[in-house]
């Protein structure tokens, strides 16, 4: 039998063939066989015969528009709903949703719905749009942008588990146009073909900012928009602060400029129409541990007798999204 990512990827081949995005079909291919050959968590198997036991479900319906909601309890059976919970736990842990499959409630660590709503009403509709999500987690906003009627949802991000975790959900759903790629943006030739170009959460996490908006920006046509979400820092046009070995607990924390310095990169880097359309200081009930993400979370980061401040002192997370169009 083939090996399942064999079969994920088959199908993204044949949905780029006949889009805009048909060149990315170049590289990609060569990229994920390596990928498949020399790249796989050692979990990795593990998981795909875990994801072959969820049972076949017909949901009396689907809503990706106001959630991210498959079916009722009422399709399946008792025993059914056990072991889909028993099974989509053996993927914890769950950091960005939520998601309810037949009323199982994955209860992640982000609550990514109420990122999704501040962000949505700023974006250009999504209806008919070849859509990138850069560092797309385990693809729940991917599901959100198919909601809004992208004509084609592609993520990437190449954390296994992540692409596991979407499988997992998709097994569920019965669409086609959305795909998760194990790959990272500097491995994307510049397709300069998406109309929108999604990054929520990674810039922070790159030694190069600049180089990896330049990489974001290539991604997209002429007039296409990206939409940035990252943390920052209160300041003017000149203000950048450094983390130090650990920012909130993370070790992977680089550069958190102002609202302002970000506007400075962007038009640097050849965007227009630059706006900040939202800033928001992350709150204990947005980001926490549960069931379903059993370890540390957003609490235990913070300084316990002034949450204006993290654990090593630096300001609190707060975080921006700002939207450019490419010119």
């Amino acid at each position: 039998m083939s090996r399942l990512h064999d079969i994920w990827f088959s199908e993204c081949y044949q949905d780029l063939l006949n889009s805009p995005l048909a060149h990315w079909l170049q590289t990609l291919p060569a990229q994920l066989e390596y990928w498949q050959r020399n790249e796989l968590h050692g979990e990795f198997n593990k998981w795909c015969k875990l994801l072959k036991k969820l049972p076949e479900t017909h949901p009396s319906h689907v809503d990706l528009v106001d959630s991210v909601t498959i079916g009722k309890v009422e399709d399946i059976t008792e025993y059914a709903q056990k072991q889909i919970t028993g099974l989509l736990k053996q993927f914890m842990p769950w950091r960005k949703g939520p998601f309810f499959v037949h009323d199982i409630h994955v209860d992640t660590e982000w609550r990514s719905d109420w990122k999704w709503e501040r962000v949505l009403p700023h974006i250009s509709p999504l209806a008919n749009r070849y859509v990138l999500d850069v560092g797309c987690g385990s693809g729940y906003h991917m599901w959100r942008m198919l909601g809004a009627g992208a004509k084609g949802v592609y993520g990437i991000d190449p954390t296994q588990l992540f692409l596991i975790q979407f499988h997992a959900i998709k097994h569920f759903i019965p669409q086609r146009q959305i795909h998760f790629l194990p790959i990272g943006i500097e491995q994307m030739q510049p397709l300069n073909a998406f109309d929108t170009v999604f990054s929520m959460g990674v810039l922070y996490h790159r030694k190069d900012p600049l180089a990896f908006l330049n990489q974001l920006k290539h991604q997209l046509r002429k007039g296409g928009e990206l939409i940035l979400e990252t943390l920052v820092v209160e300041g003017d046009q000149n203000t950048v602060m450094m983390a130090g070995e650990r920012y909130a607990q993370m070790r992977n924390v680089w550069f958190l400029p102002s609202v302002e310095a970000l506007k400075v990169w962007l038009t640097r880097l050849g965007f227009e129409d630059i706006k900040a359309v939202d800033v928001n200081t992350t709150s204990l009930e947005e980001q926490r541990s549960t069931e379903w993400m059993t370890n540390n979370s957003l609490k235990d980061f913070l300084d316990p007798n002034d949450v204006s401040k993290t654990i090593e002192g630096a300001p609190a997370p707060k975080r921006a999204v700002l939207i450019a169009t490419r010119s």
